[in-house]
């Protein structure tokens, strides 16, 4: 393993942890922070706390204020109302060049004249730090991100993911103590993204920093992030780790934004203490192992992830959970997995998915074929909002 240039603390929780630490002070607080252009809110009253050496990534479609967010928190763009406060203090009246964060754009933003060495010293040749000291940070933050050996080369004579790690080396090597990533991957192909994600990832955890990534690509976020934010119009939907927002988000459109679902519109016939009886639209009866705070007859929706879904040629032996007979409309065939259509009697279409284990695992089920949906009765869960 690299030595690292920075005074690293370490992890203060393992990655995707469920929760943080409840003594752990914030070292980032957005505080009622609202952003408005033209009349218009691009951020909205938004609360969220981040930590020292925290992954957080935020996730959402074009235009739900993400980028406004980091934008803000670099000095780019300044709050209409609230505070962000920075080990507690407030860094409204701070330039962005004074404050102890930095940003690797989306687009690498690198100065095509320079070499690697000029790009990832010129920060600090701005801030007149002895050539010594820089020629010294330099060296060690090339090694940091592999790059030893490049600091001559020109961007043209790099790679797309050569040219990232310079961008990256470049961001770091001010030593911040936030470091923004804006999309950081987008400009990569879909290889060496994956690549990249775990580089990253490891990067992270060695030199203890907090990131605070911007994105719209649900994988990047699922897999490099110790939690995640969802935003939506310019307000924060739901905050949790990977796996809680997968698997129990608090709304149809957390469920239906983030990862394939299906979405079961039902109504509550009755509720106990270890589940639910429900009447669902175009599927029929539902139990669901999970309690619900609402009278009967309230409007509720099951979210089903088709990965939850088994597809069988032969009914079920199992009494437990649902099941229903149905048609494959059609099937997706993805190379590790394969995506199914399924028209229940009822007429209902459903979404299932099945990892291919085999060779040629999608001939097993053919389109056309007639099939038996079901899955337990803890694999939905049930949405109020």
């Amino acid at each position: 393993m690299m030595d690292s240039p920075f005074n690293s603390r370490g992890r203060t929780w393992p990655r995707h942890a469920p929760g943080i630490d409840p003594g752990a002070k914030p070292l980032v607080r957005f505080d009622a922070v609202t952003k408005r252009f033209g009349g218009l809110a691009a951020v909205e009253r938004l609360t969220l706390d981040i930590f020292d050496n925290e992954f957080i990534a935020l996730l959402g479609p074009s235009g739900c204020g993400k980028s406004t967010l980091l934008r803000m928190l670099a000095g780019f763009e300044q709050p209409d109302e609230g505070r962000i406060l920075l080990d507690g203090a407030d860094i409204a009246g701070v330039p962005p060049h004074r404050r102890p964060v930095n940003m690797m754009f989306q687009s690498y933003a690198l100065f095509p004249h320079m070499t690697v060495g000029g790009n990832v010293a010129f920060g600090l040749k701005q801030e007149d730090v002895p050539k010594a000291e820089i020629d010294g940070r330099v060296r060690d933050i090339l090694k940091l991100v592999q790059l030893e050996g490049f600091d001559q080369r020109k961007p043209h004579q790099l790679s797309g993911g050569q040219r990232q790690r310079v961008a990256l080396a470049r961001a770091l090597v001010k030593r911040p103590r936030v470091l923004l990533l804006d999309e950081p991957l987008s400009a990569l192909d879909r290889k060496l993204r994956e690549e990249t994600r775990f580089e990253l990832m490891e990067l992270q955890h060695r030199i203890g920093l907090t990131f605070i990534m911007v994105t719209h690509d649900q994988d990047e976020a699922m897999a490099m992030s110790d939690r995640i934010g969802v935003m939506h119009q310019g307000r924060l939907v739901q905050v949790a780790p990977p796996a809680q927002i997968y698997e129990r988000p608090n709304s149809r459109w957390v469920a239906g934004f983030v990862g394939d679902v299906n979405l079961i519109e039902c109504q509550l016939v009755e509720s106990g203490p270890t589940g639910s009886a429900l009447e669902c639209a175009g599927v029929g009866r539902l139990s669901i192992a999970q309690s619900v705070d609402a009278p009967p007859g309230s409007a509720l929706c099951v979210a089903l992830r088709p990965e939850k879904v088994d597809v069988a040629s032969l009914p079920p032996d199992a009494a437990d959970g649902s099941h229903f007979a149905g048609r494959v409309l059609d099937i997706g065939y993805l190379g590790d997995l394969s995506i199914y259509r399924i028209q229940l009697e009822s007429g209902f279409v459903l979404k299932a998915s099945a990892a291919n284990r085999s060779r040629l695992a999608a001939a097993r089920i053919a389109r056309g074929d007639s099939v038996f949906v079901s899955w337990s009765s803890d694999a939905g869960v049930v949405l109020t909002q």
